[in-house]
């Protein structure tokens, strides 16, 4: 069984940074892709980044320039650093795992983390 665990959220001021980390366990397919989104109070859940196993990443708009998504495959471990955060990432921030085998598309969420930017 996979499992996604997320960590590093909190409370920041504008302007300010934090680390996010999703360590994964269980069995997973060595070509995959990870990825954050976020889901903020009365909004859809939208893609904020994603990196494939090879290292292709993929970001949304509104954080291009300030988010930057990374991976350790050895560590199984997937990471986005935000800097010049802003009130409008604000959000519950979940770990993705997808990958598409034999069996057809697996898809995995972690628990998410809270994320609030504000003064």
């Amino acid at each position: 069984q996979v499992q996604l665990v997320e960590s590093g959220g909190g409370l920041v001021q504008p302007g300010g940074s934090l680390k996010l980390s999703c360590v994964a366990s269980g069995s997973i397919f060595r070509v995959n892709t990870m990825g954050w989104y976020r889901q903020a109070p009365g909004k859809e859940r939208e893609l904020v980044a994603e990196i494939t196993s090879g290292g292709s990443t993929n970001y949304a708009d509104s954080v291009k320039g300030r988010f930057t998504i990374s991976r350790d495959n050895a560590k199984k471990t997937l990471y986005l650093q935000m800097i010049n955060l802003k009130p409008e990432d604000t959000a519950v921030y979940y770990c993705n795992l997808k990958w598409t085998g034999v069996l057809g598309l697996k898809n995995y969420w972690g628990q998410g983390t809270q994320v609030t930017v504000s003064s």
